[in-house]
């Protein structure tokens, strides 16, 4: 035993297996060097600070004031950045290569560029407004006049030529010859009108309300303005409506413009006389050509403008929210007795001290301090952040493995076998090679495109695909490993590594008809013989060897996990889980289905017809009966019956009852007549409160502790049994898989191509693409991702894994994103 535990402590460590060393560090920093020690922290990002604030609000921290001015040129950047963005311009995507300026010569910048823009704004709205109230004003000159010469008594044909001349010519009334003739004016016959325009949704209603107010006493005449004019508001382009009402009588003209100013319509002074109409609509016109041109000449100076600020916005958006993010780290720091320093305290992994410690020279260096900072190593009481160190080809593994809990300081990682198990896993239902090679040309793909796509802002389906392109590497290459196990191409056998072993007794044997096939030569090479396919035998045979391989591949992972239980309690030096539950774990979960797994493997080899059910079932119901043809080897009968059964038997309350009396008797030896102390020895501490790294100092509850050793107890036993059999879902999703593949291309592929008819061909080729991309490479792959996972965060990772940590999270301007402004 010595010289085992000599022999893996001997081992090299393994990057990914445990978490990085931490320490707990406190900085005492001089306050003319803070900003640019933070700053230099912030580019190397391997230092998290605590909060040494966390009860003051943050309007009392020291920095309140240098935290509202980077908000306010944040609010002013994204001002800038809205304002590009309705122009129709584009910002800068690369910041531009120039000397980083200083906080207050660039909020002085922004400030004046944002008075400039907001004044043009100004300018340009009151021009817009202006230009589309003339623009109002020429359509109802338009439009008014021909109601207005149709309420006259002229002739029928005048009246035909008025309209024809009023229409034509785009419309312009000065071009109209009949509206210089003499019209007698509607006042004439008592009859009075306003005319305006309103948006086209409102007109009806806006009809209504008149023919209700003047209860009748109105003509209401409209037509459609013929263009769309834009809402000064909201910048769309609206329908409106002209509209002219006759009325009689003063009291009924203050309900009418009463109402027109309800319903938000313009109202416009038409004359009678038809010289005046033909000189205003000449004056409106030539002041809407001048208003199009100052628009034109307005609209390009701002964009000129925009254009300016936006080939450095990029740059200042990136400094500003670096600047804030430094100022809220200042504020997580205190002042000393003094006034002069700044003292903080943070963690960072121990491989980055002398880094961090460089880093501080230079920005006491650059700042021209006359005193260093200092930088010390503390004794921390509560557990350190977990830290590990990935790449892009790990990462998305460990974030798998996060998704259910971050490690516990220092416990076994997952992650290091998930790399390997995960795929696997996945591969064993997904077994498919022509499916598999479909995911890798998905994958390499995403991998080739890797330096562009990682630039650009992804959807949130195509980021988390993206983020897990290694992922699905490895899956893809694992699903043709085990396709070609199952000689699976499309739910199609290949002869690929030679002919088949068995052949046909007779001709009704390859129509399915007879179980006739004979072996007449050495076994099929790798995978899967290709005659199975077809046969009568051919379901019972692959369920019968996909359900073994399903049990075999679980109680291997579960061994593998409660292993690393025991690697667990090694590194923290705690004996009592070894001895307590690593070994009696071991024992119950192998004496019944690692005793399985061994008769599986038996079978396989001897190529016996035993019943392992029949087996493993009167193990416990008649353990005195004789197992007749069920005996796999000589001595099975007392192996089961004596040695594994009373081993089993014997592995619960070597479980449930030794740990907490043991733990009593520690305690109460250790501080007879006190009821609170702190030990001296690690084991104690992780023993009495298990779930907890923090929490030493708790008085020890002998019922708390049993009833939690009973539920671990229970939930091993139960969880033997339910986690062995659900891992038989490898089993039954591989055959699904298979089995919807081979609906689709025998009732759909085959089935279309037995037809001589090319049309019907296409749509069976179409549907079984569509099928083949939609379910079997969308929807199977998704159902089987997530039952591996639930396979390595249920029934791997509950054998050892806590998962009860906090992510290690430095303070890192690569970290930060556009989200934090």
């Amino acid at each position: 035993m010595e010289r085992m535990e000599k022999f893996i402590d001997n081992l090299p460590p393994m990057d990914l297996m445990r978490s990085e060393k931490m320490t707990l560090v406190q900085l005492i920093i001089p306050v003319e060097s803070a900003h640019r020690a933070i700053s230099y922290l912030g580019e190397l990002g391997l230092l998290q600070f605590r909060d040494l604030n966390a009860e003051k609000s943050p309007f009392q921290r020291t920095f309140v004031n240098q935290v509202k001015r980077c908000g306010e040129m944040s609010r002013k950047l994204r001002f800038f950045k809205d304002q590009i963005s309705k122009a129709g311009l584009l910002s800068s995507l690369h910041p531009v290569v120039e000397p980083d300026v200083e906080l207050e010569e660039l909020e002085i910048q922004l400030a004046e560029h944002e008075h400039e823009l907001i004044e043009m704004n100004s300018n340009s709205e009151k021009l817009r407004q202006t230009y589309n109230e003339l623009l109002e004003f020429k359509i109802v000159l338009q439009k008014a006049g021909g109601f207005l010469v149709s309420s006259n008594n002229h002739a029928v044909d005048e009246e035909r030529e008025l309209s024809e001349n009023v229409y034509s010519n785009d419309g312009y009334v000065e071009t109209a010859s009949l509206l210089e003739q003499e019209m007698r004016p509607a006042d004439q016959s008592g009859l009075r009108f306003i005319s305006g325009i309103i948006c086209k949704s409102k007109a009806l209603r806006f009809e209504r309300m008149l023919f209700r107010a003047t209860r009748g006493n109105m003509l209401f005449n409209h037509a459609p303005a013929g263009e769309e004019i834009m809402d000064p508001v909201s910048a769309e382009m609206v329908e409106k409506t002209v509209f002219v009402v006759f009325f009689s009588g003063e009291q009924a003209k203050t309900k009418i413009l009463k109402i027109c100013e309800a319903f938000g319509a313009n109202c416009y002074p038409v004359p009678d006389d038809i010289s005046k109409q033909r000189q205003i609509t000449r004056e409106v016109l030539s002041r809407l050509s001048e208003l199009e041109t100052t628009l034109d000449a307005g609209i390009r100076h701002r964009n000129k403008a925009l254009t300016s600020v936006g080939y450095h916005l990029t740059h200042w958006m990136s400094m500003v929210r670096r600047e804030k993010a430094v100022y809220d780290t200042l504020n997580m720091l205190n002042f000393d007795v003094t006034k002069k320093c700044l003292v903080g305290e943070g963690w960072c992994p121990i491989f980055a001290k002398a880094q961090i410690q460089e880093a501080l020279q230079r920005a006491t260096f650059d700042s021209n301090s006359q005193v260093g900072i200092i930088f010390h190593v503390m004794d921390a009481v509560e557990s350190p952040p977990t830290y590990f160190r990935t790449n892009r080809f790990t990462n998305a593994y460990q974030e798998i493995v996060d998704a259910y809990g971050v490690a516990r300081y220092q416990e076994s990682n997952p992650a290091v076998y998930t790399v390997i198990t995960f795929p696997f896993l996945f591969a064993v239902m997904f077994g498919d090679w022509g499916h598999g090679i479909c995911l890798l040309l998905g994958a390499l793909v995403l991998i080739a495109r890797e330096s562009r796509l990682s630039t650009q802002k992804l959807g949130s389906f195509m980021e988390m695909l993206f983020g897990g392109r290694y992922v699905l590497l490895l899956m893809s290459l694992f699903s043709i490993y085990c396709g070609l196990i199952y000689n699976e191409f499309f739910s199609v056998p290949f002869h690929i590594f030679g002919g088949s072993a068995y052949k046909c007794r007779d001709a009704t044997c390859r129509d399915a008809q007879s179980a006739g096939l004979i072996k007449f030569r050495d076994p099929y090479p790798f995978g899967v013989d290709p005659s199975w396919r077809g046969s009568r035998s051919e379901l019972p045979f692959l369920n019968s060897l996909k359900m073994k391989m399903s049990i075999l591949l679980g109680v291997a992972q579960m061994n593998l996990g409660i292993i690393l239980s025991y690697f667990n309690a090694r590194f923290f030096r705690n004996s009592l889980d070894i001895r307590y539950q690593f070994v009696p774990q071991m024992i119950f979960l192998n004496s019944l289905f690692g005793y399985l797994s061994l008769l599986i493997i038996i079978k396989w080899c001897t190529g016996s017809q035993a019943d392992l059910y029949h087996v493993m079932i009167y193990m416990f119901l008649s353990p005195t009966d004789d197992l007749g043809d069920n005996e796999l080897f000589w001595g099975q009968r007392p192996l089961q019956q004596i040695v594994l059964l009373l081993l089993a038997l014997v592995a619960v309350p070597w479980m449930l009852f030794p740990k907490p009396f043991i733990l009593k008797k520690l305690h109460s030896e250790r501080f007879q007549g006190r009821t609170y102390g702190m030990l001296g020895t690690s084991e104690f501490d992780l023993d009495v409160e298990p779930d907890s790294a923090r929490q030493h100092h708790e008085e020890f509850n002998f019922s708390e502790v049993f009833v939690h050793q009973m539920i671990h107890s229970i939930e091993f036993v139960l969880g033997a049994v339910s986690n062995t059999a659900s891992y038989l879902r490898l089993w039954a999703l591989s055959l699904a898989h298979s089995e919807l593949s081979t609906v689709f291309y025998e009732k759909v592929l085959l089935l279309a191509w037995g037809y001589d008819n090319i049309v019907i061909r296409l749509v069976g080729l179409a549907v079984f693409a569509f099928a083949t991309a939609f379910i079997l490479l969308m929807m199977e792959t998704l159902s089987a991702f997530l039952h591996a996972l639930r396979l390595h965060w249920v029934e791997f990772q509950n054998k050892f894994y806590h998962g009860d940590g906090y992510k290690f999270k430095p303070f890192a301007f690569a970290l930060i994103t556009e989200d934090d402004d």
